[in-house]
């Protein structure tokens, strides 16, 4: 039997797609797999920041037209470009969520220098205001300049002098198999706390093919299932979206789910935070929605703190950023 599997051609969407061929295969030997790789519009553009030509969003939904247009099988994004505020195509949903690798952000410099010795005025590449506004928190003296390319690029722009620092995902490093080669430090939650569903994988596909989720559900991870699950029901409760700083990270320890979030404004001047656990029993029929709840849970706590507002203007202020960049 075949699958098609749709993704996106820079070299560490290759890398996530073929790891989840080859776990597929492990549970099927017979299958055989083809990629269909698409260059998004996200990929495109290069000389602006994300926010400003659609959000995160353009690296899934022409990769999601594919797999509706029946050219592929199924689709793998990273999870975290899955958009919280904009449903997926109709009749289909996130088949299958394979185990979730470090879920936290990674300082990259060229000698492996940590945060707290960067020089004065470093210049630190990100175009991530999530990062931004917690980092400059630490290091209000450090310059935050725009970083866009795949992995590679970004790292060659550090080596070349570019930036002083850079900000990555670490999942995305030892995706790529960089992580031993490349001076880094893993920055805790709370320095910087991830992105939503960063780390994790989503593999969409048509909800009415039976077969299919039953070969993705072999693949499929109960516990970044249930991460994922808190993480993007506090981002959709709140209505969030690629302009505003937020952040969510659920992690579970000692039979405990614990949610911890973040929402600030555009130019971090103000910073909201909320956190909540519940007990979590994996054998449960209703574990997820003991997930979902948790998560609107702590939504609703941040907007008890006048979080809406923030998203509000981190919207006008973004819209008003890329109208002086243009």
């Amino acid at each position: 039997m075949k699958l098609r599997i749709a993704t996106r051609g820079s070299n560490l969407a290759l890398v996530q797609t073929r790891w989840v061929g080859e776990q597929l295969r492990r549970h099927h030997p017979d299958l055989v797999i083809e990629e269909v790789a698409v260059r998004t519009e996200g990929d495109r553009i290069q000389d602006r920041p994300l926010a400003h030509v659609g959000g995160k969003g353009l690296f899934v939904s022409e990769v999601e037209a594919v797999v509706v247009r029946g050219d592929a099988d199924f689709a793998v994004h990273s999870l975290k470009d899955v958009p919280g505020d904009v449903p997926l195509a109709e009749g289909m949903a996130i088949l299958s969520v394979p185990v979730r690798e470090d879920p936290h952000d990674a300082l990259v410099t060229v000698d492996g220098t940590g945060l707290e010795s960067l020089k004065r005025g470093a210049r630190v590449g990100t175009t991530s205001r999530r990062r931004v506004v917690q980092l400059q928190r630490q290091r209000p003296d450090l310059l935050f300049v725009p970083l866009r390319g795949n992995i590679e690029t970004r790292i060659r722009k550090l080596r070349e002098g570019q930036c002083d620092a850079i900000v990555l995902a670490a999942a995305g490093l030892s995706r790529a198999r960089l992580l031993d080669e490349t001076p880094h430090v893993v920055l805790p939650p709370d320095i910087c706390l991830p992105a939503v569903g960063q780390g994790a994988l989503a593999i969409e596909g048509r909800l009415s093919d039976d077969v299919l989720r039953s070969q993705l559900q072999t693949i499929e991870d109960a516990i970044a299932r249930i991460q994922i699950t808190a993480e993007r029901a506090m981002l959709q409760k709140l209505e969030g979206n690629c302009h505003s700083p937020i952040a969510g990270h659920a992690s579970t320890v000692n039979g405990r789910l614990k949610l911890e979030a973040m929402v600030a404004s555009y130019d971090g001047d103000r910073m909201l935070s909320a956190t909540s656990d519940t007990y979590l029993e994996l054998d449960s029929t209703d574990v997820l929605q003991r997930a979902h709840r948790l998560g609107e849970e702590v939504a609703e706590q941040l907007l008890s703190q006048g979080a809406r507002a923030l998203i509000r203007q981190a919207e006008l202020a973004a819209v008003q950023s890329q109208l002086t960049s243009n």
